[in-house]
């Protein structure tokens, strides 16, 4: 479908985006970000002063849909004319570092193996045996008894 041949008041009701897709559809070619916003101004005939104000906006936009895609040096292009990279890694590489990350945990020093259950900011003071003498231990049996 081409920009000219919707009624304006369809073109309207129409996102921004939208009318996005359809000049870079229509144009066939990648284009730089104010060009397609001041192409869209254009089809709804707004005034100048919007692209200055929307530009922002109009930015978040076309960043959130999944239409388009950000291509080098500022171009925007429709996602379906473009192939996603896809990296496939070898699981065999994956396996070859995990064991070298478990041979470089294996040879630390115990030494320098930080103990996470000791609290080295811990204040409180060493119990003597002294400060115990005076309890005593009951066993549940003798408790009964008492």
């Amino acid at each position: 479908m081409k920009l000219n041949d919707i009624p304006k008041e369809e073109l309207e009701l129409m996102g921004y985006d939208d009318i996005a897709a359809l000049v870079l559809q229509e144009s066939g070619k990648k284009m730089k970000l104010i060009d397609i916003f001041k192409k869209v101004c254009s089809v709804l005939e707004l005034p100048e002063s919007v692209v200055e104000e929307q530009l922002m906006d109009f930015f978040e936009q076309m960043s959130i849909n999944k239409k388009f895609i950000l291509l080098e040096n500022g171009y925007w292009d429709l996602q379906t004319r473009h192939k996603p990279d896809i990296v496939i890694e070898d699981e065999e590489d994956d396996e070859e570092e995990l064991i070298e990350d478990e041979e470089e945990i294996e040879d630390i020093p115990e030494e320098e193996e930080e103990d996470i259950f000791y609290d080295k900011d811990d204040e409180t003071e060493d119990v003597d045996d002294d400060d115990l003498a005076d309890l005593m231990v009951i066993d549940a049996e003798d408790d009964a008894n008492l």
